[in-house]
């Protein structure tokens, strides 16, 4: 069996993802992790801090971002899974959107594709419908590029449920079992300001089809625009927003920062007693 998907069945508690980025311009920390060995120790903090999955992207997606040629994305991905699955037993997954960066990474043994297009780029269901990867579903209104060019919505949480609906519809329609999918509302990808907090306040009623739903909001515009530009605030803020998200039924978070995460999930517990 899949070990993500063995996990979400196994642990009661939200898994941790941590954030790995292999990019020169990611908006928290590229240029950071590009070298296999920054990656790999990266990779050690955040195993040691309590991660439960690695996600790795090697293209940007904020606003505004640059499309990263195939051959590029693959030179800045395969030596580091290979470095990672070499040196440490954690499921990987891979942020790309492009079917043939997805063909490579079930080809190294990565455990999920994390699409932030809801594998709606051609060839992306045929590539991944005959492997056992776990598949995150996100919404997006738009493009990197233009998704935040004034999007409106009549009622974001309808819309947004109905979106990852059609595309597990898709998944099913092109052989995909339904325990195999993730499913991520996209906080910050295609909405403004507003359409995230309205969002993250209706989380709970995100429910589809018992299907696990992943939350990331970590160090992102919204975390910001609460808090402010104080890198410490943003850290703690994306630590107790991953926690309100946990309340509110997410089974994994992706952050940046898991040592802080881990710390506020451990609160959480504390309502038991």
């Amino acid at each position: 069996m899949n070990s993500i998907k063995k996990l979400l069945q196994k642990n009661k508690e939200s898994l941790i993802m941590g954030v790995l980025n292999v990019t020169p311009d990611s908006f928290s920390d590229g240029g950071k992790f590009i070298t296999p060995n920054t990656a790999l120790q990266h990779v050690d903090m955040m195993v040691t801090n309590g991660a439960d999955i690695i996600d790795i992207g090697a293209e940007s997606t904020r606003p505004g971002a640059k499309i990263v040629p195939v051959s590029e994305e693959r030179k800045r991905i395969e030596p580091v899974v290979k470095a990672i699955k070499k040196n440490f037993n954690i499921p990987i997954s891979i942020d790309t959107y492009k079917p043939e960066i997805m063909e490579l990474s079930i080809d190294l043994g990565v455990e999920m594709i994390n699409d932030i297009y809801a594998l709606r780029k051609p060839g992306a269901l045929d590539i991944v419908a005959n492997s056992d990867v776990m598949l995150c579903l996100m919404h997006m209104k738009g493009t990197p590029k233009d998704m935040q060019n004034k999007p409106s919505y009549k009622n974001i949480m309808n819309e947004v449920s109905q979106f990852l609906q059609e595309r597990i519809y898709a998944c099913g329609a092109a052989g995909i079992n339904q325990s195999r999918l993730v499913i991520d509302p996209g906080f910050g990808f295609g909405k403004t300001h507003e359409n995230n907090l309205k969002l993250f306040q209706s989380l709970g009623e995100l429910r589809i089809s018992s299907i696990p739903l992943l939350v990331g909001v970590s160090r992102k515009s919204m975390v910001r625009n609460i808090i402010g530009d104080e890198e410490n605030d943003i850290i703690q803020t994306s630590a107790i927003m991953a926690a309100l998200s946990v309340l509110r039924g997410a089974k994994i978070v992706r952050v940046h920062d898991v040592i802080e995460t881990k710390n506020a999930l451990k609160i959480l517990q504390l309502k038991d007693y």
